[in-house]
């Protein structure tokens, strides 16, 4: 603890995005990281909370970064911010609470978990699609949160108590009890009744249709039946639909690098081919070259003006394209939604996916 948490005051660092930072919205995702002193947007609510709680605390100061530029910059950043962090001495930091915003997420749940080995005390708060929830529920504690932010206070509550156990000094054994994201750790533990009659009173229960929950989470994943396959393509309508970032050249429509939250919808009339001059790749998460120096290795519209000819089919004259790095599920299932009800409304009877 720092000197000034010894004397009964608690020391917090929060850290949020450039909308919750008072910067701006999507226009101001690039911007760079910057500090705040004292609480900043939520964080007026989160010290709030805390001192109706009894904890004494000061938010000392509010780091800012954009979304986009965390994401695009992400090492580089974290060797920024992690030794500014430490130089205001906190005893706790606080992320968020970020709820179904992915590139925010994966700020907050890095930055968690950059702190966790330098003993440094730190919590975050997502919503269960959130794509940071997977990939540093291992390494930060994450408060579930609802979708978005008609959740904040509630959201921040439970942060607020969670934090406190963290200021007391507490191991925190069970995150799931405290409203966090089980992070998958195993522990060794001696139990009363062996595994065996564990699973034969969790069979009895089911078989009986009584409430029980398995000891070990069983995942669930959607399953689609693909259709049958069309015989004869002549007078068929078919799209393309890419989750390859492919995108007229300056990406009009802001499709984000990562944990996209929208789709594009562009023209394919006169085009018989892609080329750098007219487009290029929006994706993250890999080298994009190759996409950038010919877009069709991604979205081949060259091979289907080919086919077209061959085969007799249709092409509609539209395709839709978005980024599936990092994509929520839950964005991916809105986007093919919003994007089937246009593809049945203008006749399309099949479709070509591609990625990268």
């Amino acid at each position: 603890m720092s000197d000034a948490s010894r004397n009964g005051k608690y020391r917090i660092v929060h850290y949020v995005n450039q909308f919750f930072g008072g910067v701006g919205g999507e226009e101001k995702a690039d911007c760079e990281p910057f500090t705040i002193q004292g609480p900043q947007g939520p964080g007026r609510l989160l010290e709030k909370l805390f001192r109706e709680e009894k904890a004494d605390v000061d938010i000392v100061a509010t780091v800012v970064c954009g979304d986009s530029y965390f994401v695009d910059h992400q090492e580089d950043v974290l060797r920024e911010l992690i030794p500014l962090i430490r130089g205001y001495h906190p005893d706790l930091v606080v992320a968020g609470p970020a709820f179904n915003a992915g590139r925010y997420g994966m700020a907050c749940g890095g930055i968690c978990s950059s702190l966790q080995p330098l003993g440094i005390p730190a919590i975050t708060a997502m919503f269960k699609e959130n794509p940071g929830v997977d990939q540093f529920r291992k390494t930060a504690l994450i408060v579930e949160t609802a979708n978005n932010v008609s959740g904040m206070e509630e959201a921040v509550r439970k942060m607020v108590r969670l934090g406190i156990k963290k200021l007391r000094g507490e191991e925190i054994e069970f995150p799931k009890a405290e409203g966090c994201f089980e992070q998958g750790i195993r522990k060794n533990y001696s139990h009363a009744e062996p595994g065996c009659g564990r699973a034969i009173a969790m069979l009895l229960r089911k078989i009986n249709g009584d409430p029980f929950e398995t000891e070990y989470p069983i995942p669930f994943f959607d399953r689609v039946e693909p259709q049958p396959a069309i015989a004869d393509l002549k007078g068929v309508t078919i799209a393309l639909v890419t989750s390859g970032g492919i995108v007229p050249t300056g990406n009009p429509d802001h499709i984000e690098s990562s944990s996209a939250s929208k789709y594009g919808k562009y023209s394919l009339e006169g085009l018989e081919t892609l080329d750098a001059r007219t487009h290029q790749s929006a994706h993250g998460g890999y080298d994009n070259t190759y996409a950038n120096d010919d877009p069709n290795r991604v979205l081949p519209i060259d091979e289907m003006r080919v086919l077209e000819k061959e085969l007799g089919f249709k092409r509609h004259p539209w395709y839709y394209a978005t980024v599936g790095n990092g994509t929520s599920v839950d964005n991916a299932r809105k986007f093919a939604k919003e994007i089937a009800v246009e593809m049945i409304r203008d006749g399309v009877q099949a479709v070509i996916l591609t990625s990268t």
